[in-house]
């Protein structure tokens, strides 16, 4: 299963597709897939039938998953797209760190 870089709750910016420069949050990955859902980034139109839950059905929009390849992860220190790099602090936590800047993310 191939790795993601991204967690639920990061910002992140789309890099490629037609949501190109977009920037949101990370509502939820799906690693099986490879696949992300960013909050209000490739949102299509579904049509719903009429259930208990919306007895009048229509037209529903919808975040849709992006591939994991397509978003970067964004710091907000430095304001621009980055990789990641990984740090082991004093008490032996291992976290994630901004490779251009050094922040410590999430």
């Amino acid at each position: 299963m191939p790795k993601i870089q991204v967690r639920t709750g990061d910002t992140v910016m789309v890099i490629s597709g037609k949501n190109k420069g977009k920037k949101g949050k990370v509502v939820s990955v799906q690693p099986d897939k490879s696949r992300v859902i960013v909050e209000d980034i490739n949102v299509v139109k579904r049509h719903t039938k009429p259930t208990q839950k919306m007895p009048q059905g229509g037209i529903v929009e919808k975040e849709a998953p992006i591939h994991s390849s397509n978003v970067l992860l964004y710091c907000n220190k430095c304001n621009k797209t980055t990789r990641i790099s990984k740090k082991f602090l004093e008490d032996g936590k291992k976290v994630r760190v901004c490779k251009q800047c050094g922040e410590v993310l999430g």
